[in-house]
């Protein structure tokens, strides 16, 4: 049996008591999350969110994507969130590798180059991360300047948010 086996036999019980189908679309708090993928950040618990509260956009590192760009204009314009919330963390994977190290790995273990994805955005440093990611936000032509972008440091040994200012 594998993990998703696993995972489907959990949902299942799930199922049997679900009470959420009548939750509204827009998420109730107006907020919207970019966080790491990292399985020890669990957002909803960290921030004290309920299903239904936030928007939360998660990948590798945090990063404010193409992809993620496109969530956020979603999110604003057409389900109405107000606030964004970048989450980065400490002991980040993304800290440990340059893109060109890894695309260097990946090409000799597969005997294949690719072009996709044309970067993997590591960095060296958190607070910089963070900022760079505020900045690709607020610089965006389709992100209102009153929507408030603030991010975040979790340390993932306390439990504890740090805010980092721009």
């Amino acid at each position: 049996m594998s993990v998703i086996d696993d995972v489907l036999k959990a949902n299942e019980e799930y199922a049997r008591s679900f009470t959420l189908g009548t939750l509204p679309v827009p998420p109730a708090l107006k907020l919207a999350v970019v966080a790491c993928m990292d399985a020890r950040v669990t957002v909803e618990q960290i921030l004290g969110l309920k299903t239904g509260d936030a928007h939360i956009i998660r990948n590798a590192g945090g990063i404010v994507t193409e992809d993620a760009i496109r969530s956020l204009i979603i999110s604003h314009h057409l389900l109405g969130t107000r606030e964004i919330m970048i989450i980065n963390h400490t002991d980040c994977g993304m800290l440990t590798f340059k893109d060109e190290e890894l695309r260097a790995r990946l090409k000799k273990t597969s005997g294949t180059s690719s072009v996709s994805p044309p970067c993997f955005h590591s960095f060296s440093n958190l607070e910089e991360n963070v900022i760079e990611q505020i900045q690709k936000i607020k610089s965006h032509p389709w992100i209102p300047r009153e929507v408030l972008v603030r991010g975040f440091i979790y340390d993932v040994k306390t439990g504890r948010l740090t805010e980092v200012s721009p």
